[in-house]
């Protein structure tokens, strides 16, 4: 029954589907939504991306005690 996986016709079904509960009104903000949201996604993505590598890296370790350090 699902040996083929997701036909075209299928996807074609889908779509009047979701046309006719939504209507072709709403779509396009609802389109516009998913955008705003992918691109928040991808920026808080590349927020937290940025702030792992930050914490990859150590930083040097302190003097020790009998180090000549104050010159």
């Amino acid at each position: 029954m699902l040996r083929n996986g997701l036909e075209p016709w299928h996807l074609l079904i889908v779509a009047i589907v979701i046309i006719v509960l939504f209507g072709s009104k709403k779509l396009p903000d609802a389109a516009r939504a998913v955008g705003k949201s992918m691109r928040i996604l991808k920026s808080e993505t590349k927020a937290m991306r940025e702030e792992g590598e930050g914490a990859t890296h150590p930083a040097p370790p302190p003097a020790t005690e009998g180090a000549d350090t104050a010159r």
